[in-house]
Protein backbone atom coordinates (compact mmCIF):
# COMPACT_ATOMS: atom_id res chain seq x y z
CA UNK A 1 0.00 0.00 0.00
CA UNK A 2 0.88 3.34 -0.96
CA UNK A 3 1.81 5.83 1.87
CA UNK A 4 -0.47 8.50 0.93
CA UNK A 5 -3.11 5.95 0.06
CA UNK A 6 -2.24 4.83 3.56
CA UNK A 7 -2.41 8.14 5.75
CA UNK A 8 -5.31 9.30 3.25
CA UNK A 9 -7.26 6.47 5.43
CA UNK A 10 -6.59 7.49 8.47
CA UNK A 11 -8.77 9.44 11.61
CA UNK A 12 -7.16 12.29 13.47
CA UNK A 13 -6.65 12.54 16.76
CA UNK A 14 -6.55 14.80 19.92
CA UNK A 15 -2.89 12.93 21.29
CA UNK A 16 0.43 14.64 19.90
CA UNK A 17 2.92 11.90 17.87
CA UNK A 18 6.14 13.52 20.45
CA UNK A 19 5.81 16.69 22.49
CA UNK A 20 9.20 17.39 21.34
CA UNK A 21 7.62 18.41 18.05
CA UNK A 22 5.56 20.42 19.37
CA UNK A 23 8.00 22.89 21.34
CA UNK A 24 7.70 26.91 19.88
CA UNK A 25 11.10 26.66 19.61
CA UNK A 26 11.58 23.89 17.12
CA UNK A 27 11.16 24.75 13.30
CA UNK A 28 8.47 22.12 11.86
CA UNK A 29 8.72 21.00 8.71
CA UNK A 30 4.95 21.38 6.76
CA UNK A 31 2.63 18.09 7.43
CA UNK A 32 -0.84 18.14 6.30
CA UNK A 33 -3.22 18.45 9.42
CA UNK A 34 -4.60 14.92 9.38
CA UNK A 35 -0.69 13.94 9.51
CA UNK A 36 0.08 15.25 12.72
CA UNK A 37 -1.45 12.89 14.99
CA UNK A 38 -0.61 9.17 16.17
CA UNK A 39 -1.88 6.51 14.04
CA UNK A 40 -3.44 4.49 16.99
CA UNK A 41 -6.25 5.17 19.05
CA UNK A 42 -8.47 3.38 21.29
CA UNK A 43 -11.74 6.02 20.44
CA UNK A 44 -14.62 5.09 18.41
CA UNK A 45 -14.43 5.26 15.00
CA UNK A 46 -10.38 5.51 14.60
CA UNK A 47 -8.41 3.20 12.74
CA UNK A 48 -6.01 1.18 14.24
CA UNK A 49 -2.81 0.04 12.04
CA UNK A 50 -0.16 -2.64 13.21
CA UNK A 51 3.17 -1.34 15.01
CA UNK A 52 5.34 -2.31 12.80
CA UNK A 53 3.29 0.65 10.25
CA UNK A 54 3.59 2.69 12.43
CA UNK A 55 7.52 2.55 13.47
CA UNK A 56 7.39 3.55 9.40
CA UNK A 57 5.93 6.48 10.27
CA UNK A 58 8.52 9.11 10.57
CA UNK A 59 10.01 7.92 7.17
CA UNK A 60 7.09 8.36 5.26
CA UNK A 61 6.58 11.83 6.72
CA UNK A 62 9.70 12.92 5.43
CA UNK A 63 8.83 11.35 2.22
CA UNK A 64 5.96 13.16 1.92
CA UNK A 65 6.90 16.42 3.63
CA UNK A 66 10.60 16.58 2.27
CA UNK A 67 12.18 18.88 4.99
CA UNK A 68 11.76 16.23 8.05
CA UNK A 69 15.51 15.18 8.68
CA UNK A 70 15.82 11.91 10.73
CA UNK A 71 18.87 11.43 13.14
CA UNK A 72 21.73 9.37 12.51
CA UNK A 73 20.77 6.74 14.44
CA UNK A 74 20.46 2.31 14.10
CA UNK A 75 16.46 3.78 13.88
CA UNK A 76 15.23 6.77 13.47
CA UNK A 77 12.86 8.78 15.45
CA UNK A 78 10.89 11.41 15.62
CA UNK A 79 12.46 12.25 19.37
CA UNK A 80 14.51 15.08 18.64
CA UNK A 81 16.09 15.48 22.36
CA UNK A 82 17.81 18.92 21.36
CA UNK A 83 15.22 20.42 19.00
CA UNK A 84 15.26 23.84 20.79
CA UNK A 85 19.01 23.97 20.41
CA UNK A 86 20.11 22.40 17.44
CA UNK A 87 19.38 21.42 14.03
CA UNK A 88 17.41 18.16 13.41
CA UNK A 89 20.05 17.28 10.82
CA UNK A 90 22.88 17.29 13.09
CA UNK A 91 24.08 13.59 13.58
CA UNK A 92 23.97 12.92 17.83
CA UNK A 93 26.22 10.58 19.68
CA UNK A 94 25.34 8.16 22.30
CA UNK A 95 22.13 7.13 21.40
CA UNK A 96 21.18 3.36 20.92
CA UNK A 97 23.93 1.61 19.65
CA UNK A 98 25.82 4.42 18.67
CA UNK A 99 29.87 3.87 19.09
CA UNK A 100 31.16 7.80 17.94
CA UNK A 101 33.24 9.33 20.23
CA UNK A 102 33.25 12.34 18.97
CA UNK A 103 30.00 14.30 20.07
CA UNK A 104 28.62 16.23 17.35
CA UNK A 105 25.99 19.24 17.11
CA UNK A 106 24.90 22.30 15.62
CA UNK A 107 26.22 25.57 16.56
CA UNK A 108 24.39 28.47 16.75
CA UNK A 109 25.79 32.12 17.24
CA UNK A 110 25.36 33.72 20.30
CA UNK A 111 23.66 36.65 20.09
CA UNK A 112 25.27 40.19 20.61
CA UNK A 113 22.23 41.08 23.00
CA UNK A 114 23.50 37.78 25.40
CA UNK A 115 26.53 38.94 25.26
CA UNK A 116 26.38 42.40 26.73
CA UNK A 117 24.27 41.36 29.21
CA UNK A 118 26.85 38.34 30.15
CA UNK A 119 29.05 41.84 30.43
CA UNK A 120 27.13 43.60 32.97
CA UNK A 121 26.51 40.60 35.07
CA UNK A 122 30.22 39.26 35.40
CA UNK A 123 32.24 42.28 34.38
CA UNK A 124 35.54 41.51 34.23
CA UNK A 125 34.97 37.69 34.94
CA UNK A 126 34.47 36.37 31.41
CA UNK A 127 36.25 36.01 28.62
CA UNK A 128 35.73 35.15 24.31
CA UNK A 129 39.45 33.79 24.34
CA UNK A 130 39.42 31.15 21.71
CA UNK A 131 42.10 29.15 24.10
CA UNK A 132 40.34 29.75 27.11
CA UNK A 133 37.44 28.57 25.45
CA UNK A 134 39.33 25.56 24.11
CA UNK A 135 40.69 24.58 27.11
CA UNK A 136 37.25 24.70 28.59
CA UNK A 137 35.56 22.97 26.01
CA UNK A 138 38.28 19.83 25.47
CA UNK A 139 38.70 18.09 28.61
CA UNK A 140 42.35 16.86 28.88
CA UNK A 141 41.47 12.99 30.27
CA UNK A 142 38.17 12.63 28.62
CA UNK A 143 38.33 10.27 25.85
CA UNK A 144 35.14 11.91 24.13
CA UNK A 145 36.11 14.87 22.11
CA UNK A 146 33.38 17.92 20.93
CA UNK A 147 33.33 19.31 17.07
CA UNK A 148 32.46 22.88 19.32
CA UNK A 149 33.47 24.58 21.89
CA UNK A 150 31.98 27.01 24.24
CA UNK A 151 31.46 30.75 22.74
CA UNK A 152 31.77 32.76 25.81
CA UNK A 153 33.07 31.33 29.64
CA UNK A 154 32.28 33.26 32.19
CA UNK A 155 33.06 32.97 35.99
CA UNK A 156 30.43 33.99 38.02
CA UNK A 157 31.33 34.88 42.10
CA UNK A 158 28.07 34.66 43.48
CA UNK A 159 24.98 32.82 43.28
CA UNK A 160 23.20 35.90 42.22
CA UNK A 161 25.42 36.20 39.10
CA UNK A 162 24.57 32.80 38.62
CA UNK A 163 21.03 33.10 38.33
CA UNK A 164 21.21 36.29 36.34
CA UNK A 165 23.87 34.63 34.19
CA UNK A 166 21.19 31.10 33.88
CA UNK A 167 17.76 33.77 33.48
CA UNK A 168 19.61 35.46 30.26
CA UNK A 169 20.86 32.37 28.61
CA UNK A 170 17.22 30.68 29.33
CA UNK A 171 15.41 34.29 27.81
CA UNK A 172 17.97 33.91 24.27
CA UNK A 173 17.91 30.01 24.06
CA UNK A 174 21.33 29.75 24.59
CA UNK A 175 22.91 26.80 26.12
CA UNK A 176 24.85 26.57 29.20
CA UNK A 177 27.23 23.60 30.51
CA UNK A 178 28.47 23.79 34.44
CA UNK A 179 32.18 23.22 34.87
CA UNK A 180 34.47 22.36 37.97
CA UNK A 181 37.44 21.22 38.15
CA UNK A 182 37.36 19.26 34.59
CA UNK A 183 38.56 16.09 35.94
CA UNK A 184 35.39 14.14 35.02
CA UNK A 185 35.79 11.70 31.91
CA UNK A 186 32.29 10.53 30.26
CA UNK A 187 32.49 14.47 27.91
CA UNK A 188 30.27 15.88 30.71
CA UNK A 189 31.54 19.52 30.33
CA UNK A 190 31.77 19.50 26.28
CA UNK A 191 30.11 21.93 24.42
CA UNK A 192 28.74 20.50 21.28
CA UNK A 193 26.16 23.36 20.88
CA UNK A 194 28.80 26.30 21.87
CA UNK A 195 27.17 28.85 24.17
CA UNK A 196 28.07 29.70 27.54
CA UNK A 197 30.49 27.78 30.18
CA UNK A 198 29.75 28.97 33.50
CA UNK A 199 33.02 27.85 35.05
CA UNK A 200 32.16 28.13 39.45
CA UNK A 201 36.15 27.88 40.55
CA UNK A 202 35.82 31.76 41.67
CA UNK A 203 32.89 30.46 43.96
CA UNK A 204 35.55 28.33 46.31
CA UNK A 205 34.06 29.21 50.07
CA UNK A 206 33.36 27.83 52.98
CA UNK A 207 30.23 29.80 54.10
CA UNK A 208 29.66 28.24 57.43
CA UNK A 209 30.92 24.82 59.39
CA UNK A 210 28.82 23.75 62.44
CA UNK A 211 31.56 21.59 64.11
CA UNK A 212 28.64 20.29 66.78
CA UNK A 213 26.49 19.14 64.18
CA UNK A 214 29.26 18.07 61.88
CA UNK A 215 28.03 19.73 58.93
CA UNK A 216 29.67 22.27 56.45
CA UNK A 217 27.99 24.14 53.73
CA UNK A 218 30.53 24.97 51.05
CA UNK A 219 30.05 26.79 47.48
CA UNK A 220 30.48 24.49 44.93
CA UNK A 221 34.24 25.52 43.53
CA UNK A 222 35.97 24.27 46.85
CA UNK A 223 37.91 21.31 45.92
CA UNK A 224 37.63 18.24 48.24
CA UNK A 225 41.52 18.30 48.91
CA UNK A 226 41.19 22.17 50.33
CA UNK A 227 37.82 21.52 51.92
CA UNK A 228 39.71 18.98 54.12
CA UNK A 229 42.92 21.13 54.79
CA UNK A 230 39.98 23.65 56.26
CA UNK A 231 38.66 20.94 58.50
CA UNK A 232 41.61 19.11 59.62
CA UNK A 233 41.85 21.78 62.52
CA UNK A 234 38.63 20.78 63.50
CA UNK A 235 39.28 17.26 64.00
CA UNK A 236 36.74 16.67 60.78
CA UNK A 237 37.03 15.54 57.23
CA UNK A 238 34.57 14.49 54.43
CA UNK A 239 35.06 10.85 53.13
CA UNK A 240 34.58 10.88 49.77
CA UNK A 241 37.83 10.78 47.59
CA UNK A 242 37.58 10.91 43.71
CA UNK A 243 40.63 12.13 41.36
CA UNK A 244 42.69 14.89 42.31
CA UNK A 245 41.08 18.42 41.54
CA UNK A 246 37.87 17.29 41.94
CA UNK A 247 35.71 20.45 43.18
CA UNK A 248 32.42 19.32 45.45
CA UNK A 249 29.83 21.19 42.92
CA UNK A 250 30.92 18.35 39.95
CA UNK A 251 31.18 15.62 42.81
CA UNK A 252 27.41 16.04 43.42
CA UNK A 253 27.01 16.77 39.78
CA UNK A 254 27.92 13.24 39.15
CA UNK A 255 27.46 11.70 42.00
CA UNK A 256 30.88 10.70 42.48
CA UNK A 257 32.31 8.46 45.60
CA UNK A 258 36.22 6.92 45.46
CA UNK A 259 38.24 4.66 48.17
CA UNK A 260 36.24 5.48 51.32
CA UNK A 261 32.85 4.98 49.30
CA UNK A 262 33.16 0.96 51.10
CA UNK A 263 32.53 2.79 54.27
CA UNK A 264 31.14 6.31 54.12
CA UNK A 265 28.74 5.78 50.98
CA UNK A 266 29.35 8.26 47.76
CA UNK A 267 28.01 11.21 47.35
CA UNK A 268 24.37 10.32 47.49
CA UNK A 269 24.83 9.58 51.01
CA UNK A 270 26.75 12.62 52.08
CA UNK A 271 25.03 15.37 51.15
CA UNK A 272 22.50 17.12 53.43
CA UNK A 273 20.95 20.04 51.39
CA UNK A 274 21.73 21.93 47.88
CA UNK A 275 20.87 25.17 46.41
CA UNK A 276 20.33 25.09 43.03
CA UNK A 277 19.78 27.50 39.94
CA UNK A 278 17.18 26.20 37.91
CA UNK A 279 16.74 26.73 34.08
CA UNK A 280 14.60 30.28 34.25
CA UNK A 281 16.75 31.40 36.73
CA UNK A 282 15.06 30.62 39.72
CA UNK A 283 16.78 29.50 43.35
CA UNK A 284 15.60 26.47 44.94
CA UNK A 285 17.31 24.91 48.12
CA UNK A 286 16.22 21.10 48.38
CA UNK A 287 15.97 20.61 52.12
CA UNK A 288 16.36 21.75 55.44
CA UNK A 289 19.74 21.43 57.52
CA UNK A 290 18.40 18.32 59.35
CA UNK A 291 19.70 15.03 59.29
CA UNK A 292 17.21 12.98 58.12
CA UNK A 293 13.79 14.33 56.74
CA UNK A 294 10.55 12.93 55.66
CA UNK A 295 8.97 16.10 54.13
CA UNK A 296 8.41 16.08 50.61
CA UNK A 297 9.92 14.38 47.17
CA UNK A 298 13.75 14.31 47.70
CA UNK A 299 15.06 16.85 45.36
CA UNK A 300 18.50 16.83 47.31
CA UNK A 301 18.76 13.01 45.37
CA UNK A 302 17.21 13.66 42.13
CA UNK A 303 19.59 16.96 41.54
CA UNK A 304 22.67 14.62 43.09
CA UNK A 305 23.68 12.71 39.27
CA UNK A 306 21.85 14.95 37.33
CA UNK A 307 25.14 16.46 35.46
CA UNK A 308 23.97 19.75 35.34
CA UNK A 309 20.67 19.11 32.83
CA UNK A 310 18.32 20.01 35.36
CA UNK A 311 20.25 23.07 37.47
CA UNK A 312 23.14 24.86 38.19
CA UNK A 313 24.82 23.59 42.12
CA UNK A 314 25.51 27.02 43.78
CA UNK A 315 26.22 25.78 47.43
CA UNK A 316 26.06 22.39 49.30
CA UNK A 317 25.68 21.36 53.11
CA UNK A 318 27.42 18.18 53.59
CA UNK A 319 27.69 15.69 55.95
CA UNK A 320 31.05 15.48 57.78
CA UNK A 321 33.04 12.45 60.09
CA UNK A 322 35.22 12.53 62.84
CA UNK A 323 39.19 12.00 62.02
CA UNK A 324 39.81 8.53 62.98
CA UNK A 325 42.02 7.74 66.04
CA UNK A 326 44.08 5.34 64.43
CA UNK A 327 44.75 3.84 61.45
CA UNK A 328 46.44 0.91 59.44
CA UNK A 329 47.36 0.69 55.69
CA UNK A 330 48.59 -2.78 54.44
CA UNK A 331 49.33 -4.36 51.17
CA UNK A 332 49.43 -7.90 49.81
CA UNK A 333 50.18 -9.42 47.21
CA UNK A 334 48.50 -12.68 44.77
CA UNK A 335 49.17 -14.56 42.08
CA UNK A 336 46.48 -14.33 39.79
CA UNK A 337 43.86 -11.44 40.03
CA UNK A 338 40.83 -14.04 40.68
CA UNK A 339 43.12 -14.88 44.18
CA UNK A 340 43.21 -11.18 45.29
CA UNK A 341 39.32 -10.44 43.81
CA UNK A 342 38.38 -13.40 46.46
CA UNK A 343 40.39 -11.91 49.45
CA UNK A 344 38.23 -8.31 49.15
CA UNK A 345 34.80 -10.38 48.69
CA UNK A 346 36.02 -12.73 51.86
CA UNK A 347 36.83 -9.82 53.82
CA UNK A 348 33.64 -7.94 53.22
CA UNK A 349 31.72 -11.17 54.39
CA UNK A 350 33.84 -11.25 57.49
CA UNK A 351 32.06 -7.97 58.91
CA UNK A 352 35.39 -6.23 59.31
CA UNK A 353 34.36 -2.38 58.85
CA UNK A 354 37.01 -2.20 56.32
CA UNK A 355 37.76 1.86 55.01
CA UNK A 356 39.57 1.22 51.99
CA UNK A 357 39.78 -2.04 50.01
CA UNK A 358 41.75 -1.60 46.79
CA UNK A 359 43.00 -3.41 43.69
CA UNK A 360 45.89 -2.76 40.91
CA UNK A 361 47.01 -5.63 37.93
CA UNK A 362 50.43 -6.38 37.71
CA UNK A 363 50.44 -3.88 34.76
CA UNK A 364 48.95 -0.82 36.91
CA UNK A 365 51.94 -2.15 39.68
CA UNK A 366 54.67 -1.77 36.33
CA UNK A 367 53.50 1.78 35.74
CA UNK A 368 54.04 3.09 39.26
CA UNK A 369 57.44 1.23 39.59
CA UNK A 370 58.16 3.23 36.53
CA UNK A 371 56.50 6.47 37.43
CA UNK A 372 57.95 6.78 41.01
CA UNK A 373 60.89 4.30 40.95
CA UNK A 374 60.16 2.20 42.92
CA UNK A 375 60.10 -1.98 43.28
CA UNK A 376 57.20 -2.86 43.68
CA UNK A 377 56.05 -7.02 42.97
CA UNK A 378 54.55 -6.63 39.79
CA UNK A 379 52.35 -8.81 40.84
CA UNK A 380 47.83 -8.59 41.37
CA UNK A 381 48.28 -6.35 44.59
CA UNK A 382 45.51 -5.26 47.40
CA UNK A 383 45.92 -2.04 49.31
CA UNK A 384 43.63 -1.98 52.73
CA UNK A 385 42.95 0.68 55.27
CA UNK A 386 41.69 -0.01 58.66
CA UNK A 387 40.66 2.70 60.91
CA UNK A 388 39.31 2.61 64.39
CA UNK A 389 40.96 2.75 67.61
CA UNK A 390 45.19 1.61 67.46
CA UNK A 391 43.88 -2.09 69.02
CA UNK A 392 40.89 -2.07 66.91
CA UNK A 393 43.00 -1.14 63.92
CA UNK A 394 45.74 -3.44 64.61
CA UNK A 395 42.89 -6.72 65.14
CA UNK A 396 41.29 -5.84 61.86
CA UNK A 397 44.99 -6.23 60.19
CA UNK A 398 45.71 -9.43 62.00
CA UNK A 399 42.24 -10.57 60.82
CA UNK A 400 42.76 -9.65 57.03
CA UNK A 401 46.11 -11.15 57.13
CA UNK A 402 44.68 -14.20 57.88
CA UNK A 403 42.05 -14.27 55.35
CA UNK A 404 44.95 -13.43 52.80
CA UNK A 405 47.17 -16.09 53.56
CA UNK A 406 44.09 -18.50 52.79
CA UNK A 407 43.84 -17.49 49.29
CA UNK A 408 47.49 -17.39 48.11
CA UNK A 409 48.03 -14.04 49.58
CA UNK A 410 52.03 -12.97 50.06
CA UNK A 411 54.46 -10.38 51.36
CA UNK A 412 51.89 -8.71 53.82
CA UNK A 413 53.10 -5.26 54.60
CA UNK A 414 51.60 -2.63 57.08
CA UNK A 415 52.41 0.90 58.07
CA UNK A 416 51.24 3.06 61.00
CA UNK A 417 53.48 5.82 60.59
CA UNK A 418 51.82 8.95 59.00
CA UNK A 419 54.16 9.14 56.50
CA UNK A 420 54.69 5.83 55.46
CA UNK A 421 50.67 5.55 54.80
CA UNK A 422 50.65 8.51 53.36
CA UNK A 423 53.37 7.99 50.70
CA UNK A 424 51.49 4.52 49.99
CA UNK A 425 48.05 5.98 49.48
CA UNK A 426 49.98 9.06 47.23
CA UNK A 427 51.04 6.21 44.54
CA UNK A 428 47.72 4.58 44.34
CA UNK A 429 45.78 8.14 44.05
CA UNK A 430 48.55 9.36 41.22
CA UNK A 431 47.88 5.48 39.32
CA UNK A 432 46.58 7.69 35.92
CA UNK A 433 49.84 9.95 35.76
CA UNK A 434 51.81 6.65 36.44
CA UNK A 435 49.55 5.13 33.28
CA UNK A 436 51.41 8.15 31.08
CA UNK A 437 54.74 7.01 32.00
CA UNK A 438 54.92 3.43 30.28
CA UNK A 439 53.16 5.47 27.44
CA UNK A 440 53.75 9.27 27.32
CA UNK A 441 52.55 10.37 23.89
CA UNK A 442 49.28 8.06 24.28
CA UNK A 443 45.86 9.11 25.54
CA UNK A 444 43.31 7.30 28.09
CA UNK A 445 40.09 5.49 27.19
CA UNK A 446 39.19 5.17 31.00
CA UNK A 447 36.05 3.51 31.83
CA UNK A 448 34.22 1.69 35.02
CA UNK A 449 31.51 -0.50 35.85
CA UNK A 450 30.12 -2.06 38.74
CA UNK A 451 28.63 -5.10 39.71
CA UNK A 452 26.72 -6.76 43.13
CA UNK A 453 30.08 -7.68 45.19
CA UNK A 454 29.36 -11.74 44.37
CA UNK A 455 29.86 -11.73 40.67
CA UNK A 456 33.57 -8.85 41.19
CA UNK A 457 35.30 -11.67 40.75
CA UNK A 458 33.94 -13.36 38.02
CA UNK A 459 33.77 -9.65 36.30
CA UNK A 460 37.28 -9.21 37.11
CA UNK A 461 38.60 -12.11 35.51
CA UNK A 462 36.65 -12.51 32.00
CA UNK A 463 37.52 -8.47 31.53
CA UNK A 464 41.61 -9.32 32.64
CA UNK A 465 41.42 -12.08 29.83
CA UNK A 466 39.75 -9.74 27.19
CA UNK A 467 42.15 -7.00 28.39
CA UNK A 468 45.44 -9.12 28.11
CA UNK A 469 45.18 -10.89 24.87
CA UNK A 470 44.55 -6.59 23.46
CA UNK A 471 47.22 -5.12 21.53
CA UNK A 472 46.36 -2.10 23.86
CA UNK A 473 48.27 -1.68 26.93
CA UNK A 474 45.43 -2.12 29.91
CA UNK A 475 45.97 -1.29 33.70
CA UNK A 476 43.32 -2.47 36.11
CA UNK A 477 42.31 -0.67 39.06
CA UNK A 478 39.31 -1.34 41.39
CA UNK A 479 37.41 -0.48 44.37
CA UNK A 480 37.08 -4.01 45.26
CA UNK A 481 35.12 -3.73 48.47
CA UNK A 482 31.77 -2.62 46.75
CA UNK A 483 32.43 -3.99 43.36
CA UNK A 484 33.25 -1.26 41.15
CA UNK A 485 36.02 -2.10 38.52
CA UNK A 486 38.34 0.44 36.60
CA UNK A 487 40.16 0.20 33.61
CA UNK A 488 42.75 2.19 31.69
CA UNK A 489 43.37 1.83 28.19
CA UNK A 490 46.34 3.67 26.69
CA UNK A 491 46.17 4.26 22.85
CA UNK A 492 47.78 5.87 20.11
CA UNK A 493 45.54 9.03 18.92
CA UNK A 494 46.88 8.99 15.35
CA UNK A 495 46.10 5.26 14.59
CA UNK A 496 41.88 4.79 14.25
CA UNK A 497 42.14 1.42 14.68
CA UNK A 498 43.81 1.53 18.34
CA UNK A 499 40.71 4.18 19.17
CA UNK A 500 38.31 1.60 17.93
CA UNK A 501 39.81 -0.96 20.07
CA UNK A 502 39.71 0.89 23.07
CA UNK A 503 35.88 1.27 22.62
CA UNK A 504 35.57 -2.48 21.62
CA UNK A 505 37.06 -3.29 25.34
CA UNK A 506 35.12 -0.50 26.84
CA UNK A 507 32.02 -2.24 25.15
CA UNK A 508 32.91 -5.63 26.35
CA UNK A 509 33.30 -4.75 29.90
CA UNK A 510 29.84 -2.52 30.11
CA UNK A 511 28.56 -5.72 28.46
CA UNK A 512 29.98 -8.46 31.03
CA UNK A 513 28.98 -6.41 33.81
CA UNK A 514 25.41 -5.65 32.97
CA UNK A 515 24.53 -9.35 31.96
CA UNK A 516 25.54 -9.89 36.23
CA UNK A 517 22.71 -7.22 36.61
CA UNK A 518 25.83 -4.33 37.07
CA UNK A 519 25.61 -0.98 35.72
CA UNK A 520 27.56 0.74 33.12
CA UNK A 521 28.87 3.58 35.56
CA UNK A 522 29.44 2.96 39.42
CA UNK A 523 30.99 6.55 39.83
CA UNK A 524 32.17 8.27 36.41
CA UNK A 525 28.77 8.89 35.37
CA UNK A 526 27.35 9.20 31.80
CA UNK A 527 27.88 12.27 30.15
CA UNK A 528 27.92 11.64 26.66
CA UNK A 529 30.09 8.16 27.08
CA UNK A 530 27.84 5.43 28.55
CA UNK A 531 24.66 7.03 27.00
CA UNK A 532 23.95 3.95 24.96
CA UNK A 533 24.15 1.93 27.33
CA UNK A 534 21.43 3.15 29.31
CA UNK A 535 18.52 1.68 27.66
CA UNK A 536 19.12 -1.78 28.36
CA UNK A 537 20.09 -1.27 31.95
CA UNK A 538 17.30 0.89 32.98
CA UNK A 539 14.54 0.30 30.53
CA UNK A 540 12.83 2.65 27.99
CA UNK A 541 10.15 3.37 30.94
CA UNK A 542 12.96 4.64 33.33
CA UNK A 543 14.43 6.97 30.79
CA UNK A 544 11.20 7.78 29.71
CA UNK A 545 10.44 9.13 32.68
CA UNK A 546 13.87 11.06 33.07
CA UNK A 547 13.01 12.88 29.65
CA UNK A 548 9.76 14.09 31.82
CA UNK A 549 11.50 15.76 34.43
CA UNK A 550 13.81 17.32 31.84
CA UNK A 551 11.39 18.71 29.96
CA UNK A 552 9.40 20.02 32.74
CA UNK A 553 12.30 21.44 34.35
CA UNK A 554 14.23 23.11 31.41
CA UNK A 555 11.95 23.35 28.73
CA UNK A 556 14.21 24.94 26.46
CA UNK A 557 16.89 22.59 27.07
CA UNK A 558 19.65 24.98 27.85
CA UNK A 559 20.74 23.03 30.46
CA UNK A 560 23.93 20.84 29.43
CA UNK A 561 21.97 19.80 26.34
CA UNK A 562 23.18 16.06 24.58
CA UNK A 563 24.28 14.77 28.02
CA UNK A 564 22.40 11.68 30.46
CA UNK A 565 19.75 11.06 28.56
CA UNK A 566 20.07 9.16 25.07
CA UNK A 567 18.88 11.27 22.09
CA UNK A 568 16.28 8.94 20.79
CA UNK A 569 14.20 9.11 24.40
CA UNK A 570 10.95 10.52 23.79
CA UNK A 571 6.92 10.13 24.98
Amino acid sequence: MAFSSLFSRLRPCSKPICRNLRTSNFQRPHIPPGLREPVTCSRKGHRTIPSWVASLIPLALAVSAGSLALQSQNYPSLCLNDAPLSDPKSVKTGGKGSTDYVVKGSLRKVPPELIEELKGICQDNMTMDEDERYVHGKPQNSFHKAVNIPDVVVYPRSEEEVSKIVKSCNMHKVPIVPYGGATSIEGHTLSPYGGVCIDMTLMNHVKALHVEDMDVVVEPGIGWMELNEYLESYGLFFPLDPGPGATIGGMCATRCSGSLAVRYGTMRDNVINLKVVLADGEVMKTASRARKSAAGYDLTRLLIGSEGTLGVITEITLRLQKLPQSSVVAMCNFPTIKDAADVAIATMHSGIQVSRVELLDEVQIRAINLANDKKLPEIPTLMFEFVGTEAYAREQTQIVQKIASEHNGSDFFFAEEPEEKKELWKIRKEALWACFAMKPKFEAMITDVCVPLSHLAELISRSKQELDGSPLTCTVIAHAGDGNFHVVVLFDPTKEEQRREAERLNHFMVHIALSMEGTCTGEHGVGTGKMKYLEKELGIENLRTMKRIKDALDPNNIMNPGKLIPPHICF
